[in-house]
């Protein structure tokens, strides 16, 4: 491979015009068809296999008016001090309210807060549901703003208005968290290469990537039914991998540039090595993003595939297009100062920005001075590793240890903020009636074709009122041709409490009568099966995506102990962050100083996440530090002398790399939504527990400990596992002698 790499390079980097011209084609290309072929995204989230997801399907076909998988909105009225909703003023501002909210376009219900005696005992806070015709997706921005001012003539009355619901939670936006993360990552990138030329590259690269990308996922729309969320990991995964590979391969190229060699035979051996890394990086990532498949939710699959394809896309164009940049660039890949040392004497500290920030300096030292940061670290795990490895594995056990107390689940409106109108209608609705009014179980009693559901329903209401975490159980409804029936339960805990899972799980344990069939549904009971789910799916991702990626990093490293170490620090970075995160969001801990408002169980879908994008991550820093270190090995060093020079030339990428994901994931914890605040928390700590703690302390400590029995590979796996050639000797043995000097002269001859 690394051979067929390096032609590659060398072609793009000579024929750049036809390159650029060919990646520059594909993206208009690619733009044209997001034009032409955008078709309307799907509105359907689905969880297939579930019971609330077979209730809502059944009620679709036998009950359609109900609107199972409509939007909802609860509007919650409070009468002013010393005031109630049901004196003429109050009661005549509500009314107008509600008669303003069944005009709504798409609603199909509203109820009448007075006829179904929704108003509290002390008559000061009143409720009704507004239930539409369409799903939440398919409302507008203009539908919620119609929803929003329904509610103004009751606020000119001097009655608090509140609403929350699913038809009140707008679709999420692109905010300018991307723009912020690729300014982050111009100036770590400036301050790693000490050149706006250098810097400029991998953001070129990363854009143009994206851009194809993204424009490919919008015109697959218009082919095969996708769901408007689709791209949200694309982008995100997309910007992040694309800088990271160009960032790697740039590093590179400016190495074998300082050793005298030609601009076109650097890039091939940029390219021929590091691309190698960058291949099997990838690979490792595409096997993350399409595992999610496993889970069995078509929207985590579709995310996921178009997640694997924007890395896909990244990987291509780090190999081809990049190195055209990099003949573009010339000499100016360098700084001003350090560009006419190359080749000559050995730039200064002053000349490279990079040399001012310790991690991210140069993988030089200067003729009589200290050797760079990276190596001195280095240095010293392998003079220790065993002490350094102890106490690497214990802190990482103790922050762990919080993520035996994991509980997953989806929070609503109780974790919205405290200014939110969805979290003021929260509290008031569980002042004035329960916390259970907040999330109502809609049961769904099947009779079958033929039967009477009306008498089984009933039964099962009496069981269910009897029930001792149940507060109010509706009379049934039941469909025109009564095989089908519907009530309601209110339980009198929160929706995201753990006493309403299990009111849920008694209330499927019931039966209504021999050959009915009972099933619970609503938005309370979808997203307790959603977390269940998704629980039930985290050991076979994990194996499958670690077992997958063992197979891979085996082939690339040809060993058995690199793998299972890789692997296994992995594993010990999600237990950390699951730790870190219980810690935060769901115990309290430094909870103010993060801006958390509300604590409670972890989003049921974070942890699935988690584990897709910082193994993706994680296995590109293994694959970008680690073969610097086989490639040192193979090519004659001593274990520890190679884990040294590999740490101190892989050392700056994956630091600059992990600076520049953390920023990007850091932005998100301000964010006002706590999934949001949650999610960046948690990527931003696991990108800096695996590169800093497991990648650049735990890694070394213990390839120092191993020692050449960490490249032990069975004869006879040996014979079996394919030489991908990773770390270039075959490349070597095909260039031959050193063309330094050879090159040199030519280049200058061209310049």
């Amino acid at each position: 491979m690394a051979t067929f790499l390096y032609r590659l390079g060398r072609f793009s980097y000579r024929r750049r015009k036809l390159v650029a011209a060919l990646w520059v084609g594909l993206l208009v290309l690619f733009g044209v068809g997001a034009a032409t072929l955008a078709g309307p995204t799907s509105s359907d989230f689905s969880i297939p296999g579930t019971e609330s997801q077979k209730a809502i399907d059944l009620l679709e076909k036998r009950m359609p008016q109900a609107s199972a998988d409509g939007a909802t909105a609860r509007v919650v009225f409070a009468a002013p001090a010393g005031g109630t909703v049901t004196d003429p003023a109050g009661k005549a501002a509500v009314e107008q309210v509600v008669g303003k909210l069944r005009a709504l376009p798409d609603v199909a219900n509203v109820v009448d807060p007075y006829q179904a005696k929704a108003v509290s005992p002390d008559g000061r806070i009143a409720y009704t549901q507004v239930t539409y015709k369409v799903t939440p997706i398919d409302l507008t921005e203009h539908d919620r703003t119609a929803l929003e001012a329904a509610g103004q003539p009751g606020k000119a009355a001097g009655v608090a208005v509140e609403m929350g619901g699913s038809a009140t939670e707008g679709m999420p936006e692109q905010s300018a968290t991307e723009i912020i993360g690729v300014a982050v990552a111009a100036v770590v990138l400036v301050i790693t290469f000490g050149s706006l030329v250098a810097a400029g590259l991998p953001l070129l690269n990363a854009i143009l990537g994206v851009g194809i990308a993204m424009s490919g996922i919008t015109a697959a729309t218009g082919l095969i039914e996708m769901s408007s969320t689709t791209s949200t990991l694309a982008l995100m995964l997309g910007l992040a991998v694309a800088i990271d590979y160009a960032l790697f391969i740039v590093s590179r190229y400016r190495h074998e540039l300082e050793e005298g060699r030609s601009g076109e035979e650097a890039a091939g051996r940029a390219v021929g090595t590091a691309g190698s890394a960058v291949v099997f990086a990838g690979l490792t990532v595409v096997i993350a993003l399409a595992g999610l498949g496993v889970v069995g939710i078509p929207l985590l699959t579709e995310m996921g595939l178009a997640a694997a394809f924007a890395v896909v896309v990244a990987v291509l164009i780090a190999l081809s297009l990049l190195p055209a940049l990099l003949g573009f660039a010339g000499r100016r890949i360098f700084g001003g100062a350090a560009r006419g040392a190359v080749g000559g004497r050995p730039p200064t500290r002053g000349a490279v920005l990079g040399g001012w920030i310790p991690g991210l300096r140069g993988g030089r030292a200067r003729p009589g001075g200290k050797p760079p940061a990276g190596e001195r670290w280095a240095r010293f795990i392998v003079r220790r590793p065993l002490p350094v490895l102890l106490l690497a594995v214990v802190g990482m056990g103790v922050l762990a240890a919080p993520a035996l107390d994991l509980r997953l689940g989806l929070p609503g409106d109780e974790a919205k903020g405290s200014e939110t109108s969805q979290r003021k209608a929260y509290d008031l609705l569980a002042e004035g009636f329960g916390p259970g009014f907040n999330g109502p179980l809609m049961v769904v009693v099947d009779a079958g074709e033929g039967g009477d559901a009306k008498p089984a329903a009933q039964r099962f209401a009496g069981q269910a009122q009897r029930l001792g975490g149940v507060a109010v159980v509706t009379p049934p409804v039941v469909n025109q041709a009564r095989d089908t029936a519907m009530l309601t339960v209110v339980p009198k805990s929160g929706p995201s409490t753990e006493a309403t899972e299990d009111l849920v799980s008694q209330l499927r344990a019931h039966s209504a009568s021999p050959g009915t069939d009972v099933m619970v549904t609503g938005q309370t009971a979808m997203n307790i099966d959603i977390s269940a789910k998704l629980g039930d799916a985290l050991l076979p991702y994990l194996a499958v995506v670690v077992g997958l990626a063992f197979l891979l990093l085996t082939l690339v490293f040809r060993s058995i102990l690199v793998p299972l170490k890789a692997t296994l620090g992995f594993l010990l970075t999600v237990a950390a962050t699951f730790g870190a995160v219980v810690a935060v969001f769901q115990w309290g801990w430094l909870a103010s100083l993060l801006g958390v408002a509300e604590t409670g169980p972890i989003m049921s879908m974070m942890p699935i996440f988690l584990i897709g994008v910082v193994f993706g991550l994680a296995m590109d820093y293994q694959v970008f530090l680690v073969t610097r270190m086989r490639e040192e090995f193979v090519h004659g060093a001593g274990p520890d002398e190679a884990v040294v020079t590999g740490f101190r030339h892989g050392a700056r990428v994956v630091t600059a790399a992990a600076v520049i994901m953390m920023a990007v994931f850091a932005g998100f914890v301000f964010s006002g939504e706590s999934m949001i605040k949650m999610m960046g928390f948690a990527l931003a700590a696991g990108v800096a527990f695996d590169a800093f703690v497991v990648r650049m302390t735990i890694v070394p400590a213990v390839m120092a400990l191993l020692g050449r029995s960490a490249w032990w590979l069975p004869r006879w796996l040996d014979r079996l596992v394919p030489n991908v050639d990773v770390e270039g000797e075959q490349l070597r043995e095909h260039l031959g002698a050193d063309d330094a000097p050879a090159a040199r002269e030519l280049e200058t001859a061209r310049t």
